[in-house]
């Protein structure tokens, strides 16, 4: 199920996934990105959830942000409608091979630098089933999946404490669900108004040591 943290200010965002990758059409784990930019309008779409679906909205995306007229804001409000599109083939694959829909439950986050309100702005959506439509939830600050480990510690930019509430992310769930679904490495993004890059954070355990970090 991963991993999947933002910071949020008016002139910065910070997105943090682990690369742990599960196909759902067959359960099968591999290293991926579950975190990639778009890095001509200084965005970046991450998701928590099987990556075919993540893979399959982001090449929509990108092929969007080609448009003259594109803007995050109007592809902000597209990505609800999209999710909602292709969910049902995604959904026939998982059950054609005899896997639970409900595991198939995702969050995606779109965050990036808005021109028009001169400022980073982010927006999260999470599915669960074709019957209901995607929950699109507009974001202001923060946003951690899984919230229950961070609840009542104080988010923050620093790369120490971003680390570490990953780490505490990673034993919940994987503890949560009896096996490994989330761990490899942890990849944050970092964007500003000119400015947009990956780095990749070894995933120590269990100590909540600094990372060596790795530009990609």
């Amino acid at each position: 199920m991963s991993i999947l943290n933002v910071l949020l200010s008016p002139d910065r965002l910070l997105i943090a996934a682990d690369t742990l990758t599960e196909d759902s059409a067959n359960g099968l784990h591999s290293m991926g990105s579950n975190l990639l930019l778009i890095p001509h309008h200084n965005a970046a779409l991450a998701t928590r959830g099987p990556v075919d679906l993540f893979l399959d909205v982001y090449d929509l995306c990108l092929q969007k942000s080609y448009r003259s007229h594109f803007s995050i804001s109007s592809l902000a409000r597209e990505i609800g409608p999209m999710m909602d599109d292709l969910w049902p083939k995604h959904a026939k694959t998982a059950d054609k091979v005899g896997r639970q829909v409900n595991q198939m439950r995702t969050k995606i986050v779109l965050g990036g630098w808005s021109r028009s309100e001169r400022r980073m702005v982010a927006t999260a959506y999470s599915k669960q089933s074709t019957a209901t439509p995607t929950l699109v939830q507009p974001l202001i600050d923060s946003f951690a999946s899984p919230r229950a480990p961070l609840r009542g510690s104080e988010q923050s930019f620093d790369p120490a404490s971003v680390f570490g509430a990953s780490v505490l992310q990673a034993r919940y769930v994987n503890m949560k669900h009896g096996r490994q679904v989330a761990g490899g490495s942890i990849l944050v993004a970092q964007l500003r108004e000119r400015e947009s890059r990956i780095n990749e954070w070894d995933f120590v355990q269990p100590e909540l040591t600094w990372p060596s970090s790795r530009p990609r």
